[in-house]
């Protein structure tokens, strides 16, 4: 680049990438990627959410979507001059397309774009409701049998489902689901949350009474509506339930209790769904466009079959039916499990005065929350990111900005660093037997969550007890269960009035197989994990989450979930590539990867 200031190099590179892509000169565009360059793109240029890896990928993918696209305008977003760090200047643009306004954020390096990141932020001629375009509400002057927003409400809430149909059916309730169905009620689509329990908020009131979020609040907020400056940093889980039921009524979600769908099918001629729901003992029969499972990031628990499970004389069951401690003062309770459901059950039960067990089955990688926050999260997601401008949204745009493909490298150091910080913590847990892991590369827990959504534990206070012997530790493979207890590979019996199996969860299309059919269930395949041939991340690569807030193999059948992060951010590009639909406008999805597992 010339040497000139940072603003008007960025400028100068956007105009001419812009003018590569006006004159559908693919190579000249692609020739200003490195080699090695990435391209992230969240719906505008894809209809997708799709990472282009290399000059290859991209010119593949300009190839089958330039056309279609037309995008222009590629400037320096408004008030955000760009920077330069070791080499690399990074940049935040805006850019349009035919149907689209875009926002993005790009890094330079040697010249060239190291990475871009694309992302899909309103359709021209739909957007939201807000700002100097929010609602008045009020209706001023004077009519005879004006209504009011209440009895509005309530002829739409009696209509929806029966006089007139939603154009999208939420399956799941959670904050997934509640959050989604905030943004398609902004964007104006007709949408149904189905929730079997009897209040918003319950599938988190329901879990055992110690659970509580592991995540910053910072890192938790829902669409349009932030927790208040004085919410605690971890909310516990009761108190995230009433949140989640207060914020379904102020954003006028259409939400159905105490209802479970029991079966779905999709008509490819009509480009419709029947979904049988009972909604508190009626049946109702749904015929929406596009159906949404919103069940978490999770399937059905994964429960164990040990020989002589039918024979055990005391309680067992799977950590997501465990009620809580209370019940279990001065019992032997062994948990087969150690990851974070396992600490957090069993440091609630020691707390009860329970004697504890913990069956180590495989290797866990244990960060302490303090030490997350500050080194991992810190940067993005804290009260000091956002005294230093870093919103929520922008923390999000930052980190999506970063492909999946070399996260990792970016992660690997982070981890090296809460090593060496906590080598004393880490040192005492070994030496209590416990078996430890730092991800296969050594990248930590994010990556874990991202490729397999499991095998660790935020440290709260759980460790600790196993450290110091309060909660005792056993290394080894369950191989029965007898009347009285557990036996292990090595022959060793663990008295037992309570087994908590703590043993994780299936792929989401388990409800699928339920709801529609196992022959949905594996069109559409395994759902989560990027594919990175990493212990339960089975190949080939994919580069995105598998299946998780765009199309799938399936026609109009999407999935939504995920963590509080991931289900605000991306809920955003899942209703926006749903409006697209309701609209008509035209959406050439490019990069839907092959099913290659089936679960």
């Amino acid at each position: 680049m010339l040497d000139t200031t940072i603003d008007a190099q960025v400028t100068q590179f956007l105009d001419a990438f812009g003018e590569a892509l006006a004159a559908k000169d693919i190579a000249r565009a692609t020739e200003m990627f490195e080699e090695d360059g990435y391209w992230r793109d969240l719906v505008t240029f894809t209809w997708n959410l799709k990472t282009m890896e290399g000059r290859e990928e991209i010119a593949d993918m300009l190839t089958h979507q330039l056309e279609a696209t037309e995008p222009s305008g590629w400037q320096l977003a408004e008030g955000e001059p760009p920077t330069e760090e070791g080499g690399v200047v990074t940049a935040w643009i805006s850019f349009e397309t035919a149907v689209a306004r875009g926002y993005g954020l790009v890094r330079l390096r040697n010249g060239k774009i190291w990475t871009l990141l694309t992302t899909m932020a309103e359709l021209k001629g739909h957007e939201e409701p807000k700002g100097l375009a929010r609602p008045l509400g009020a209706k001023h002057g004077a009519g005879k049998n004006r209504t009011t927003w209440l009895e509005e409400r309530e002829r739409e809430e009696a209509d929806l489902g029966y006089g007139t149909q939603p154009y999208v059916v939420i399956v799941g309730g959670g904050q997934g689901g509640i959050g989604l169905g905030a943004r398609l009620r902004q964007l104006g689509i007709p949408t149904i949350i189905l929730e079997r329990n009897d209040r918003p908020g319950d599938s988190w009131r329901k879990r055992y009474k110690s659970l509580c979020l592991h995540d910053p609040v910072w890192y938790d907020h829902l669409p349009y509506l932030k927790f208040p400056d004085t919410w605690p940093v971890f909310s516990p889980k009761d108190k995230i339930g009433d949140w989640l039921e207060m914020y379904t009524k102020v954003m006028e979600l259409n939400y159905w209790t105490r209802s479970t769908a029991k079966s779905a099918s999709y008509d490819a001629e009509s480009g419709s769904w029947t979904v049988a729901v009972d909604r508190d003992g009626e049946e109702v029969i749904l015929k929406p466009k596009h159906l949404v499972m919103a069940t978490g990031m999770s399937g059905k628990p994964r429960m164990p079959e040990f020989p002589g499970m039918e024979r055990f004389k005391g309680d067992q069951h799977h950590s997501s039916a465990h009620p809580g401690p209370d019940a279990y003062r001065g019992k032997k309770c062994v948990i087969v499990g150690s990851n974070n459901s396992a600490h957090d059950i069993a440091a609630a039960l020691w707390e009860h005065d329970a004697d504890v067990t913990m069956v180590q089955r495989s290797s866990t990688h244990i960060v302490r929350s303090d030490t997350l926050m500050e080194i991992g999260l810190g940067a993005l997601y804290s009260e000091e990111a956002v005294a230093s401008g870093v919103t929520t949204e922008k923390a999000d745009l930052i980190f999506a900005s970063l492909p999946y493909a070399i996260l990792h490298e970016f992660q690997i150091p982070a981890y090296a660093e809460m090593k060496k910080r906590d080598a004393d913590f880490y040192a005492g847990l070994e030496k209590a037997g416990f078996w430890l892991d730092w991800g296969d590369d050594d990248s930590g827990l994010f990556m874990k969550y991202l490729r397999r959504g499991s095998g660790y534990y935020i440290d709260i206070g759980a460790s600790q007890l196993i450290i110091d012997g309060e909660i005792k530790l056993k290394r080894g493979q369950v191989t029965e269960v007898d009347e009285t207890g557990v036996i292990l590979d090595d022959g060793t019996h663990l008295d037992a009035d309570l087994i908590v199996y703590a043993t994780g969860y299936n792929s989401m299309n388990g409800w699928v197989a339920d709801l529609i059919g196992q022959d949905v269930a594996d069109k559409v395949g395994k759902v989560w994990g990027l594919g990175s041939d990493t212990t339960k991340d089975p190949g080939p690569w994919v580069g995105e989450q598998r299946n998780m807030w765009k199309p799938t193999q399936q026609d109009a059948l999407w999935f939504h979930g995920g963590n509080l992060h991931q289900s605000r951010h991306y809920s955003q590009f899942l209703a926006l590539q749903l409006k697209a639909r309701m609209e008509g406008i035209d959406t050439p999805v490019y990069g839907v990867p092959e099913t290659h597992h089936l679960s």
